[in-house]
């Protein structure tokens, strides 16, 4: 966390003018004990600072291994690879490491620096989540506004009209991108998903100049539109639409 921190207090302080394709960004991903924000828990995250002028070579990289405090579903295990035992034995306490999580997050938001995540509202749902279970300052009210969110699932639904899967994996293949590591390791997937951002707005211009003032809208009309068609769909199958929203 610390090398995070000092990293931060020498990268710049962005505005609202400044574009998506130029941005220093945050990449957060976590490995959890189950699907349910509030209910299951986060037992991994990756915090990764990516400069666009430097790359991947120059990132700065935090990692954390959680102690739930609760049983990993065994579908979870599966995907993760966790286990009640190891996370018990190595895990460190929910307290104190979701405070650095949430410390480094808050920090880059107040630098104008976005927090990107691959269907990021799971992520940032999940510590919320946490850090109410476990009575800590809440993330939005570490924030000197609203939080700034980058994901790259909404923007390649919005752009790339391409059919079949949008896994992250099948995300990074359809751009070119190559994974540094194994998929479903946090680590892995905070820099696949932060990779992202240099081929989608390279492909599509449009999204590059994209301002952070109008990112959160920008996203939240495009996962309007996908949802809209998503429920138009479900409808013709018989079953139920989709009511989630995009960071309302």
């Amino acid at each position: 966390m610390t090398e995070l921190l000092t990293a931060l207090d020498t990268a710049p302080h962005q505005t609202a003018d400044q574009t998506l394709a130029d941005s220093w960004l945050l990449g957060f991903d976590t490995e959890t004990t189950g699907i349910a924000p509030g209910r299951d828990a986060i037992c991994s995250a990756t915090l990764v600072l990516r400069d666009p002028a430097r790359g991947y070579e120059a990132d700065v990289v935090g990692e954390w291994l959680i102690n739930p405090h609760q049983p990993i579903a065994p579908a979870a295990s599966r995907v993760n690879g966790f286990t009640d035992a190891f996370l018990q034995e190595h895990g460190g306490e929910p307290t104190e490491l979701l405070e650095q999580i949430a410390n480094v997050i808050a920090t880059a938001q107040n630098h104008g620096i976005p927090l990107l995540a691959y269907n990021a509202p799971f992520d940032v749902h999940m510590l919320e989540g946490d850090l109410a279970r476990w009575g800590l300052t809440p993330l939005n009210d570490r924030l000197h506004g609203e939080l700034t969110v980058v994901d790259p699932l909404v923007i390649d639904r919005e752009i790339s009209h391409r059919k079949g899967r949008r896994t992250l994996t099948d995300t990074t293949f359809y751009y070119g991108v190559e994974p540094h590591g194994d998929f479903h390791d946090a680590t892995a997937d905070t820099i696949a998903a932060v990779d992202l951002i240099a081929p989608i707005t390279r492909l599509y211009p449009q999204t590059g100049r994209i301002t952070l003032g109008e990112l959160m809208d920008w996203q939240r009309d495009a996962y309007r539109r996908w949802q809209d068609s998503f429920n138009q769909w479900l409808t013709s199958k018989g079953r139920a639409p989709s009511t989630d929203s995009w960071f309302a």
